[in-house]
Protein backbone atom coordinates (compact mmCIF):
# COMPACT_ATOMS: atom_id res chain seq x y z
CA UNK A 1 0.00 0.00 0.00
CA UNK A 2 1.74 3.36 -1.22
CA UNK A 3 0.02 6.40 0.45
CA UNK A 4 1.07 10.29 -0.29
CA UNK A 5 -0.02 13.24 1.71
CA UNK A 6 0.14 16.95 0.31
CA UNK A 7 3.53 17.13 -0.45
CA UNK A 8 4.00 14.34 -2.30
CA UNK A 9 0.65 15.50 -4.26
CA UNK A 10 1.64 18.92 -5.11
CA UNK A 11 4.80 16.89 -6.74
CA UNK A 12 2.21 15.02 -8.58
CA UNK A 13 0.48 17.87 -10.03
CA UNK A 14 3.89 19.06 -11.27
CA UNK A 15 4.71 21.25 -8.52
CA UNK A 16 2.05 23.17 -7.81
CA UNK A 17 1.54 25.60 -4.70
CA UNK A 18 0.56 24.24 -0.47
CA UNK A 19 -2.54 26.79 -1.30
CA UNK A 20 -3.29 25.40 -5.07
CA UNK A 21 -3.30 21.72 -3.54
CA UNK A 22 -5.21 22.56 -1.03
CA UNK A 23 -7.83 23.64 -3.47
CA UNK A 24 -8.13 20.71 -5.50
CA UNK A 25 -7.47 18.37 -2.12
CA UNK A 26 -10.89 19.72 -1.16
CA UNK A 27 -13.06 20.06 -3.44
CA UNK A 28 -15.49 17.94 -4.53
CA UNK A 29 -15.04 14.69 -6.28
CA UNK A 30 -10.99 14.34 -5.12
CA UNK A 31 -10.36 11.22 -3.04
CA UNK A 32 -11.54 10.65 0.55
CA UNK A 33 -8.57 10.44 2.81
CA UNK A 34 -7.72 7.35 3.98
CA UNK A 35 -6.33 8.88 7.72
CA UNK A 36 -5.92 11.98 9.22
CA UNK A 37 -2.84 12.10 11.29
CA UNK A 38 -0.84 14.67 13.23
CA UNK A 39 0.58 15.28 10.50
CA UNK A 40 -2.13 15.74 8.13
CA UNK A 41 -4.43 14.08 5.58
CA UNK A 42 -2.96 10.94 3.80
CA UNK A 43 -4.37 9.15 0.38
CA UNK A 44 -4.02 5.80 -1.21
CA UNK A 45 -1.65 6.75 -4.28
CA UNK A 46 -3.67 4.82 -6.07
CA UNK A 47 -6.64 6.71 -5.73
CA UNK A 48 -4.68 9.79 -6.19
CA UNK A 49 -2.80 8.55 -9.51
CA UNK A 50 -6.64 7.80 -10.82
CA UNK A 51 -8.16 11.19 -9.90
CA UNK A 52 -5.41 13.03 -11.82
CA UNK A 53 -5.99 10.90 -14.88
CA UNK A 54 -9.54 11.37 -14.52
CA UNK A 55 -9.44 15.20 -14.10
CA UNK A 56 -6.00 16.71 -15.37
CA UNK A 57 -7.35 18.52 -18.28
CA UNK A 58 -9.63 20.42 -15.55
CA UNK A 59 -6.66 21.79 -13.21
CA UNK A 60 -5.09 24.52 -15.30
Amino acid sequence: MRLVGSGEIRVMLGGVSKQRAFQITTRKGFPEPIAVLMQGKVWLAEDVEKWIKANRAGLV
